[in-house]
């Protein structure tokens, strides 16, 4: 072993080339393509897909729920406001016939009253002249 020297630059052309065979078999690891772990991620990002459609169909079919029910909502309220609008009309057409009616009646009585005061107003003057 006396026989075998090394300098300084042996030592680090040694440390240049151990260090570029190290990143060459780090590349090498790196690039090399592994059809297990491609087949893997890949039927994962499928599981995802899938999990992700699932879920956007069941948002999709909620929102349809959501919206039918509110149109059905909105139908019964229309319907509800429009019976209120038909009661209060047949309530307003059911005062103004009574208080149509009630009117003809005061007219009849005023017109009873003065045909009765007519009449023994008559019935004053046949006497003042015949007696």
């Amino acid at each position: 072993m006396s026989g075998y020297k090394t300098t300084f630059d042996d030592r680090a052309k040694n440390s240049a080339e151990a260090k570029k065979q190290q990143l060459e078999r780090l590349r090498e690891k790196l690039n090399k393509v592994d059809p297990e772990k491609v087949a893997a991620r890949l039927a994962i990002q499928a599981a995802r897909d899938e999990r992700e459609a699932k879920r956007r169909a069941e948002k999709e079919a909620q929102l349809a729920i959501e919206r039918a029910a509110q149109a059905a909502r909105e139908a019964e309220e229309a319907a509800k406001r429009e019976a209120e609008r038909l009661a209060l009309e047949a309530e307003r057409a059911a005062r103004d016939a009574e208080a149509q009616a009630a009117t003809e009646a005061t007219e009849a009585l005023k017109a009873e009253q003065k045909a009765a005061r007519d009449a023994r107003y008559a019935a004053r003057k046949n006497k003042k002249r015949r007696g």
